[in-house]
């Protein structure tokens, strides 16, 4: 059965506005970053791997798949995905690290030069350039004011490091579309909770605020990845990128709003200047894309 296109236009927009409470539910636990780590891969994971064994039927065929080289790149981007969020959310400003978060399309656009052959357009180094500018202007202009330096370049770059493995993701799931989605990312979170639980002690896994890990874990993350994964077959994957925006932009204002977590008027600049860029570079990929199925010899 055919959808109308607006269809997965809107099921991208509701898995993206789905996932911009994460990181304030992260803050409002109260949690340091391994306790963080150790819930939300429990919780993530768990729940996804009932998602699977309720929706898979090739079981058998996707367990096999966890031995290649494919499914473990896949296993270990959750881990450090996961891990590098948990600990950046709790050790620095949340916008810093959304901010890195959202350079994952052009970290998708070098992996797949790399990787892949694609040639790597003019217009991406240009974002690229914008993007780094942006994020230093964010860095300068937070540290020592809502955190000290230490704390925001390492926010920087944990951002960068979870849009790194989440592009790899990406470009690895699209070279290898029968790999089972919600059983790899499910284990690779198990991983980095095992990894977590294990640094932070049984003893310790109770204090904070449970619920708050819960209902991200059990909830928002399911639920956003669902809905972004089956947007994906309705609508351009462009299109789903555009709209992941939305948590770089929404995340922050749900810190500022659940625990008056402040921004620098750079820190509000520099990440005006990566969202922005990255969303022109993003409309203009569809626009490219548009002529180059309108007219094929088209060029960028």
């Amino acid at each position: 059965m055919r959808r109308h296109p607006a269809f997965g236009l809107g099921l991208a927009a509701f898995g993206a506005l789905a996932l911009t409470p994460d990181a304030m539910l992260l803050r409002l636990s109260g949690m340091d970053g391994p306790q963080m780590m150790g819930w939300r891969g429990l919780f993530m994971g768990t729940a996804l791997l009932l998602i699977w064994a309720a929706v898979s039927r090739r079981r058998r065929a996707d367990l096999a798949l966890l031995g290649s080289g494919a499914g473990i790149a896949i296993v270990a981007c959750q881990f450090f995905n996961s891990s590098l969020f948990s600990l950046g959310i709790a050790g620095a400003p949340v916008a810093i690290v959304l901010f890195g978060v959202a350079t994952t399309p052009i970290f998708a656009a070098l992996f797949a030069r790399a990787l892949l052959g694609e040639r790597t357009a003019r217009a991406t180094w240009i974002t690229i350039a914008a993007v780094a500018a942006g994020i230093g202007i964010a860095v300068l202009g937070g540290g020592g004011v809502v955190a000290p330096t230490g704390a925001v370049i390492f926010g920087a770059l944990a951002g960068l490091g979870v849009a790194a493995m989440l592009a790899l993701n990406f470009v690895v799931l699209r070279a290898h579309p029968q790999l089972p989605i919600p059983l790899l990312i499910g284990i690779g979170a198990l991983c980095a909770g095992a990894a977590g639980i294990t640094a932070t002690g049984p003893a310790q896994m109770l204090d904070g605020k449970v619920w708050a890990i819960a209902l991200t874990g059990c909830v928002v993350l399911p639920v956003s990845f669902m809905s972004l994964s089956f947007a994906s077959r309705y609508t351009a994957a462009s299109n789903v990128s555009l709209l992941l925006l939305l948590e770089t932009v929404l995340g922050p204002v749900w810190v500022w709003l659940a625990l008056g977590e402040d921004l620098t008027p750079a820190m509000l600049l520099g990440g005006g200047i990566v969202v922005g860029s990255i969303a022109l570079y993003l409309l203009h990929a569809r626009r490219f894309a548009y002529k180059a199925r309108v007219r094929p010899g088209a060029a960028n």
